[in-house]
């Protein structure tokens, strides 16, 4: 009964008045909680509801994770220009951004934060410059390698998270931090340890994202604890990161791309226009699952929680793996299946260790970011009211998996 009368508490329901407590007529003197009928019956409805809704949550977030990533894989087949297609990227995300936050100023009346130039080049650049190479040589490694060695190797970005994290002592050097970075780290060499199909120019690039994402949620995490700076919702977020990013990424490109992408038969020297809107259509189609991927990532863990998120996106990467092996035919052995394996245990304690120190920093809290604002609750009818007050940093650190 105890757990039933958690369960009804955390669902902001019911008021905690349906519990009653009364005499135990097996044990005189006792002290036990009895729900009434048409309050158990509601509990049970709005369990199943919470459940359902998270299990909706989770597909709508697998969908879009997985679905980009075999998106790019994909595209870059026939489309050598893996810079230029993140570059139209950011735009869509941009475009999306800016309508989200003008539809919700005009349904709430109140006008969304602009950051003045000074804090936007001091404090935002150097995120949206971290950031920017982070996707950009994620991306661009996809023309080398496989999407199981591309799951892998980013999966260890969490490794890089770690290591930044004690650097700007945001976390404290434990044994256990200590094991999580062993486990990661002998994974990822066990994986690619006489891998049939490893290659080291798109290895190198994608564990260079892997630093870097590193660098890039850490700052994230610094950004967004500034609670001055009023980027706490992450559509916010996106909108001030985008333009920055987009500039930051336009001379690696015009460096590697842009000469052949001047002259290519896809783009500036069009001949057929047919070709030139599927083109134009396809590389849309990604910006639209790239904004999808952060806007579920913020739907999942408005409505549940950061932890919800990391354990969806452990399993995310096994399911991951499994439809590469089975739709595009790559080769994993047996040792790199166990390098995976260690390489997510490693994750999944970082994740059960970030849970345990949320958990005894004390009781729940008014939820500092997410969940006190008005706005996400215009954006999603939220009705979580209780949160910690680390649920925001376990959520973007946790994004560092994607």
């Amino acid at each position: 009964m105890f757990l039933l009368k958690v369960l009804v508490h955390l669902s902001g329901l019911f008021p905690q008045s349906v519990f009653k407590r009364g005499a135990c007529p097996a044990a005189p003197g006792a002290r036990v909680l009895q729900l009434p009928r048409m309050g158990r019956w509601a509990l049970d409805v709005a369990f199943v509801w919470k459940a359902l809704l998270t299990l909706g949550l989770v597909l709508l977030y697998y969908c879009f994770s997985i679905g980009i990533t075999f998106y790019n894989k994909w595209l870059t087949k026939s489309f050598h220009f893996p810079l230029f297609m993140t570059m139209l990227h950011l735009a869509v995300i941009f475009l999306f951004s800016a309508l989200s936050r003008a539809l919700v100023q005009c349904s709430s009346h109140r006008a969304r934060v602009v950051l003045s130039w000074t804090d936007y080049l001091r404090r935002v650049a150097p995120t949206a410059l971290a950031t920017a190479l982070d996707v950009g040589l994620s991306n661009w490694s996809f023309l080398y390698i496989t999407v199981s060695l591309y799951t892998m190797t980013k999966s260890s970005a969490v490794l890089f998270i770690l290591i930044f994290s004690l650097i700007f002592k945001l976390e404290e050097l434990r044994a256990a931090l200590v094991l999580v970075v062993l486990l990661i780290a002998g994974g990822l060499f066990m994986f690619t340890y006489k891998s049939t199909q490893f290659n080291m120019e798109g290895f190198a690039l994608v564990l260079g994202a892997s630093f870097i994402g590193g660098i890039r949620w850490t700052l994230t995490q610094i950004l967004l604890q500034k609670a001055e700076l009023g980027l706490q919702n992450p559509i916010d977020t996106m909108f001030h990161l985008q333009p920055l990013m987009f500039l930051g990424l336009f001379p690696l490109f015009a460096v590697f791309e842009g000469l052949h992408l001047s002259t290519s038969e896809k783009i500036f020297r069009f001949q057929d226009t047919g070709l030139l809107l599927r083109v134009l259509g396809s590389l849309f189609l990604g910006g639209i699952l790239a904004f999808g991927l952060g806007f579920s990532e913020f739907l999942l863990v408005s409505r549940t929680s950061s932890l919800t998120l990391s354990i969806a996106g452990i399993f995310k990467e096994v399911c991951t793996l499994l439809l590469a092996a089975h739709l595009l035919g790559d080769q994993i052995s047996l040792l790199n299946w166990l390098g995976f394996a260690l390489c997510l245990s490693g994750i999944s304690l970082h994740v059960a260790l970030k849970a345990l120190h949320s958990r005894g920093d004390g009781g729940p809290k008014p939820l500092k970011g997410l969940g006190s604002s008005p706005d996400l609750e215009l954006l999603l009818r939220s009705s979580q009211q209780e949160e910690d007050d680390n649920e925001e940093e376990q959520y973007f650190v946790a994004q560092g998996q994607l």
